[in-house]
This record gives C-alpha cells, sequence and structure tokens, in this order.
C-alpha cells in the first residue's frame, strides 16, 4: 500500500482524491491547507489527517507522496521542500509557470532520488490511447500538420473564485490552464517543437492574462502546426478537437472534450475496422479517469523503481511551449524554442 497525501484543498484536491480511493493499492492519509475548513470534506469522506503545517506533515514517514493542487505559482517552492523530505510527488499541471522553477523542482527530485508524475491525465482518454497506437505504427506515413482547437467558455465568475484565477504570477490564462493539455498531447502525437509564432489577446474576461490565443508551430521533424484556443465561446464550451494530417491518413478527434473519434480515412484501413474502433470507444468515452491512471502509475513506479509514464521533463515541454507562445506574443515575432 503506498500512502498519498494532498496539499491544497482546492477543487481539483478532489479529483485526486478519489482518484486515490479508486487506485489500487493506494490511500489517502492526510491533506494539508492553510485554511481548516477546506480540510473537513476530506476527513469525513476520505478519514484523511489534517494539518494546516506543511512541514509538519512532511514529517510523517507514513507518506510516500505528495499530491500538489495548491495555485501553480507556488508549485515550485512545496516541490522542492516535499523531494528533500524524500517524498515522491504528483504535480498539477502545469509543472510551474516558469522554467526555473520546473527546473528546481526535476533537479530537487532526482537529487532526492524521488519520483516524479505530472498531471497531463488526456493521454489517457481512450481515444487518445488508440490515436497513440495508430502514430506508433507509423500507419500516417510522413506527417504533414496537426490542428489544436479548445474553443470553451470560462465566464467572469470563474475567474472571481479566486483571487489567483487569471493572474500572470499564480494562474496564467487560457494556453496555461486549459490548452496546456492539449498542448501536452500535441508534443506527445508530433514530436519535439521547434519554432513558433502566436498571438493572444484578452478580449472579454477582465483578467490578467490571455483569454484567448492563436499560433502556429514548426516541428523540429518539419511538419506544422495551428494552435487555437479560447475561454470566450458564448454560451457554453462548443469543442475540444485535435486532428492529425499524414500523407496516408487522415485523423480527427473531437467532441466537447475530445472523446470521440470524427473523422478516420487511413489507407489500408477498411470501414468496418473504422467503425469498430468508434464504436469501441463510444461504448466508454472517458474510460478510468486520467487521474486514477497518473495514481496507479505513480504506485506501480514506486514499487517496480520505473519511471512514470508523464514524467517532469514531460511537464516542462509542455511549459516551455506556453512560454514560447506568451513570448512570440509579446515580441510581435517568431521564436526558436530554447534560443
Amino acid at each position: 500500500m503506498i500512502n498519498y497525501a494532498i496539499v491544497g484543498c482546492g477543487h481539483i484536491a478532489k479529483k485526486h482524491a478519489e482518484a486515490i480511493k479508486k487506485a489500487e493499492d493506494s490511500k489517502l492519509l492526510a491533506v494539508c491547507d492553510t485554511d481548516p475548513d477546506r480540510m473537513t470534506y476530506f476527513k469525513e469522506e476520505y478519514g484523511a489527517d489534517t494539518y494546516t503545517d506543511l512541514d509538519k506533515m512532511l514529517k510523517v514517514e507514513d507518506i510516500q507522496v505528495l499530491n500538489i493542487c495548491t495555485p501553480s505559482g507556488v508549485h515550485a517552492p512545496l516541490a522542492v521542500k516535499a523531494a528533500k523530505a524524500k517524498k515522491h510527488l504528483v504535480v498539477e499541471k502545469p509543472i510551474a509557470l516558469k522554467i526555473e522553477d520546473a527546473d528546481a523542482i526535476i533537479e530537487a527530485c532526482k537529487d532526492n532520488g524521488v519520483k516524479l508524475a505530472v498531471v497531463h491525465p488526456n493521454r489517457f482518454r481512450p481515444v487518445m490511447m488508440e490515436l497513440r497506437k495508430l502514430m506508433d505504427d507509423g500507419l500516417l506515413g510522413k506527417l504533414s500538420h496537426a490542428n489544436v482547437a479548445v474553443r470553451w467558455n470560462r465566464n467572469q465568475e470563474y475567474y472571481d473564485q479566486a483571487s489567483w484565477r487569471g493572474t500572470k504570477e499564480f494562474d496564467g490564462g487560457v494556453l496555461m490552464n486549459q490548452a496546456i493539455h492539449n498542448l501536452d498531447l500535441m508534443l506527445w502525437f508530433m514530436g519535439e517543437v521547434e519554432e513558433v509564432f502566436s498571438m493572444d489577446a484578452t478580449r472579454l474576461r477582465k483578467i490578467e492574462a490571455e483569454d484567448v490565443s492563436t499560433g502556429v508551430v514548426r516541428f523540429t521533424n518539419g511538419a506544422l502546426g495551428v494552435v487555437e484556443a479560447a475561454t470566450t465561446i458564448y454560451p457554453k464550451n462548443l469543442e475540444e478537437t485535435i486532428s492529425i494530417f499524414g500523407e496516408n491518413g487522415t485523423i480527427k478527434i473531437g467532441g466537447v472534450t475530445a472523446t470521440k473519434i470524427e473523422h478516420m480515412n487511413i489507407e489500408g484501413l477498411s470501414e468496418e475496422i473504422v467503425n469498430d474502433l468508434k464504436a469501441k470507444i463510444d461504448e466508454n468515452p472517458m474510460g478510468k479517469p486520467g487521474h486514477q491512471w497518473i495514481i496507479e502509475d505513480m504506485t506501480v513506479s514506486i514499487t517496480e523503481d520505473k519511471e512514470p509514464i508523464v514524467t517532469g521533463e514531460d511537464g516542462k515541454r509542455a511549459l516551455q511551449l506556453v512560454l514560447s507562445f506568451y513570448e512570440s506574443a509579446e515580441k510581435n515575432q517568431p521564436v526558436e524554442i530554447g534560443k
């Protein structure tokens, strides 16, 4: 049995707690928050011990993993402290808001011999895992380009729930908060990015960060990509899509939350095979919750001493892409990744 603890008892922490409860060989032992009232639910629902002092909780030897569910801007100091206390880490996306903070987390985990997983759960949707198999088998051939769109609604009430939402210091905008999942998927399917050009704006929401962003990317393999992300869609979430185009195939994954095959035409795959695959996915489009996948994978990573599926470096790559979009939009010019 691997024992988990959570720091930061806001909305996303409930997903972590339920994932820990459902995951095999995992138990939620404790939670920590500066506000005692926010911890009541976790004590009553899961029997978790409660702490307002993180240092005190980290001294509990039975706790092996710390799940960091605080606002993004404070991930780094908490993660580094936990790593030094020899706790493995599950860090909510984004891993951090600055590259130097991501590096600090990764290095602290390496130096202290602890595992690090970043929560990019969309990889574990059934449709995404099936698409990855097709990509790994090379069925699309040479890749031409990809298109990612997040057309969602986050109204002003959403941002007004907490003072940190929509700020550049603690949260970021639509790219950092919502579309980073889709950027992670794009990197997972298409490979590394070498150059980006982006424009963004804050059009409708009263926030510091962007509520709409558009951009293009050039991958190191020569393929191109287009990214559109917005929380300004009226009156509710419209769609989340990822489309990939290759010399031997075209695939579009869509729906409100990108859980189904909207189009698939691949050389050598019959209509019957494609329809069977669609039906298989439609039976259970969400599959096992992504957070549960992350927890179970961390438990196995500890017991079998292996790297988690979604590593700290994966989290850093997605962060780097977002920051490169921001830099390009600010400078109004193309930006080369890592230069």
